[in-house]
């Protein structure tokens, strides 16, 4: 809701996709500095107590927003500012979450758990689609961020509840157990072992940047584990670049104003709804067929989207978008989750992190001056091909994964 919101109101106060763009870059950027120093923050202190401070944090920058915009005093720079410090936190939530959940969830449950994770983030979307262009006519910006920010303080008190004490991460060892989740990844006895290093890490600035290199180490000598990351960067890359280029769509081409915009977004989000509770039914028999069909439909499918005329057919298709965005999330951060070294997932989702955040500015910059100096089917052809992409990577991993097991067969 606080993204569609804001970048409604961006959109109307400057009439320029480039500035709305700078929402996107604005909320990414971070993404570039902060990961590689949360990753070991996720890695060294309990990350439910982590999530909370971000939450808490959010919820006071988002509604001090609020507050601005209510009396009138808002000015466009303030506005960055808090979404600058929102993509602060973001930087380092969804890694510490991820990871949480690999914390708290057998091995064998991981896709459930990310389905059920994908299901409320998503029912979540599909509330703020229905509500916030009812919202944003009635009450403004204002009560969009209000609710957001009511929303952050729901979610740090959630994370309070669930469970007691300080738990600082540590890796524990399950020899033999094999996942019968449908992963796109090697099972366990043909995954990769965890580094040699397991003493405490060091502290200060020698055992941070110690924890980065090793972190970095892993990833060097898991090809498989990397294209998993690019896989599902390229599609990380693609739902948030997408939001300026649908914001102009449902404005320019379709003219069906905020509460156009928040129908397709909801369109998605009950999608992505759908496509999470199908996740492990749909996917069990041939889960790599599933991941590149999900892929290249979302490639050629924002190739197609700006040549749409009707708002139902606009609605149609980004339900089709967020059904095959979820099935594709759920396989490969389930596998990511299943390979990577417990002691090692907050350092291992920061890197994929900084990765999605590389190719996030350089589509956004690109999507807004496309969209604004050439035509909106060019630009959207451009954000098709970051999906094109994720299908490369995909592939990527099924010759690794089916390369691996056959040497595992000959060993």
């Amino acid at each position: 809701m606080n993204f569609a919101g804001v970048t409604w109101y961006v959109l109307g106060v400057t009439h320029s996709t480039v500035k709305v763009s700078w929402i996107v870059i604005l909320v990414t950027i971070p993404g570039l500095v902060v990961p590689p120093f949360g990753g070991v923050l996720i890695d060294r202190v309990d990350r439910r107590y982590l999530g909370m401070f971000i939450d808490a944090a959010r919820a006071v920058i988002v509604l001090g927003t609020a507050g601005l915009a209510f009396a009138g005093h808002l000015a466009l720079w303030e506005l960055y500012t808090m979404v600058l410090l929102l993509g602060v936190g973001f930087a380092i939530y969804w890694s510490t979450t991820n990871a949480l959940i690999q914390e708290l969830v057998p091995q064998e449950k991981l896709v459930a758990a990310n389905a059920t994770v994908l299901i409320a983030v998503q029912g979540g979307m599909a509330a703020a689609g229905a509500l916030v262009g009812f919202t944003y006519e009635r009450a403004g910006l204002a009560g969009i961020l209000g609710i957001d920010g009511t929303t952050y303080l729901i979610s740090a008190l959630c994370l309070l509840l669930m469970r007691h004490g300080y738990h600082a991460p540590r890796e524990i060892q399950k020899a033999g157990l094999v996942s019968a989740s449908p992963t796109i990844e090697a099972p366990p006895e043909m995954s990769e072992p965890t580094l040699m290093r397991t003493e405490g890490a060091g502290r200060g600035a020698t055992g941070v940047f110690a924890d980065i290199g090793e972190g970095l180490s892993y990833l060097r000598q898991q090809p498989r584990v990397m294209a998993l990351g690019f896989t599902y960067a390229c599609m990380m890359a693609g739902v948030i670049s997408a939001n300026i280029l649908v914001v102009a769509l449902a404005k320019d081409l379709l003219s069906s104003g905020a509460t156009g915009y928040g129908q397709i977004e909801m369109g998605w989000a009950i999608g992505a709804i759908i496509g999470g509770l199908a996740a492990g039914a749909v996917a069990r028999k041939n889960p790599y067929g599933v991941l590149i069909f999900a892929l290249a439909t979302l490639a050629i499918g924002h190739t197609l989207f700006p040549f749409v005329r009707f708002l139902s057919a606009a609605i149609a298709m980004n339900a089709l978008f967020g059904f095959c965005r979820a099935l594709g999330g759920v396989l490969t951060q389930s596998s990511i989750l299943a390979a990577v070294p417990r002691r090692l997932m907050g350092r291992t989702q920061s890197a994929f992190a900084v990765i999605a955040t590389v190719l996030q500015v350089v589509m956004s910059f690109a999507l807004g001056a496309f969209a604004e100096h050439f035509t909106l089917s060019i630009a959207f052809l451009l954000l098709g091909a970051i999906y094109g992409g994720g299908v490369v990577a995909a592939l990527r991993v099924r010759t690794l994964s089916v390369a691996a097991g056959k040497s595992a067969a000959m060993g």
